[in-house]
């Protein structure tokens, strides 16, 4: 598995990064001044293309960043290596606000509302990520939620389980993305996180959640959110997580019992297609800069809500 760092928060820069294993290769980009999106979508192209040159390789690719949004590169990247990946995500968040519902327009709190298609012209368009059928999707934990969020996944096709309810029938069909932003780990076992949950699973379970989706052998690519400030030494708290999602398991291709076709389309959950490219319209929340009010945050709601202390 080749790893990869992307030391960053949205479109900002994350001096002193602590990545649970080192990288093979770190991607940073010359970001221009002005709108967020765009800014994001300059740094996600090139984290696609090294996703899908691993893939197209048949090498699996774990990428490591300071959030939950440059999943947003590594799904694209998969399609581009001709896979049309499913998704389980965990996170302690639910991550489907959207710019309408959300009280900050904190973008880390939509990243997954947005591979499952909302909104494609924010940066979807820009990156050719094409958006993941809801019923192709599997949430895992996301014990705090907005009440929008809550309303969305009643109304979603898309599978909300906790921890030790992810069994193997629960997974999606095809190649998986896994994606495991890390703040799903009670913080009382993991400290310095940036946005704490109350309660939640421990390491070991949520380790062993991880090898159960691991186990299935169809896991394409894994991506990790970092979410926790530096000098708490969180990095090294996580490696049983990080152990469980990297040990040797069946490779797409190497499972027992037939062959595994990663360019397969399964016929029970088609990707939408995605319509022409068109300005954004509606709410577009460009807020950058957000770390530097990290001193100011007092905690997160559900769904990304920050809330501003003095």
């Amino acid at each position: 598995m080749r790893t990869i760092s992307v030391p960053y928060h949205l479109d900002e820069y994350v001096s002193g990064f602590e990545a649970p294993l080192p990288p093979e290769r770190t991607i940073t980009a010359e970001l221009a001044d002005g709108d967020v999106w765009a800014r994001m979508a300059d740094l996600y192209r090139p984290v696609a293309d090294t996703v899908a040159d691993n893939a197209q390789r048949g090498e699996r690719s774990l990428v490591m960043s300071s959030d939950c949004t440059t999943s947003l590169a590594v799904v694209a990247g998969l399609q581009h290596a001709g896979q049309a990946p499913s998704v389980v995500w965990f996170d302690a968040h639910g991550d489907v606000q959207t710019l309408e519902t959300s009280t900050s327009g904190y973008l880390g709190g939509i990243p997954l509302r947005l591979i499952a298609g909302y909104r494609t012209e924010l940066i979807a368009d820009a990156i050719d990520l094409t958006p993941v059928a809801e019923d192709a999707i599997v949430l895992v934990d996301a014990r705090d939620l907005d009440p929008p969020e809550r309303a969305y996944l009643e109304r979603s096709r898309i599978r909300h389980v906790a921890i030790d309810e992810l069994a193997t029938d629960v997974l999606p069909s095809g190649p998986i993305y896994l994606h495991i932003d890390l703040d799903v780990i009670n913080p009382e076992y993991l400290s310095g996180q940036l946005f704490p949950a109350a309660g939640g699973p421990t390491v070991q379970a949520v380790a062993q959640a991880v090898s159960r989706v691991v186990d299935v052998g169809r896991v394409a690519a894994v991506g990790l959110g970092c979410t926790w400030r530096p000098g708490h030494g969180a990095a090294a708290r996580v490696q049983a997580v990080v152990d469980a999602a990297i040990r040797n398991s069946p490779a797409p291709g190497d499972r027992p019992g037939g062959t595994f076709d990663p360019k397969a389309r399964p016929a029970e959950y088609p990707h939408a297609t995605r319509a022409p490219r068109q300005p954004p319209k509606g709410p577009t929340a460009p807020v950058t800069g957000w770390l530097s009010r990290l001193g100011r945050v007092s905690r997160i709601s559900a769904g990304g809500s920050l809330m501003i202390g003095e």
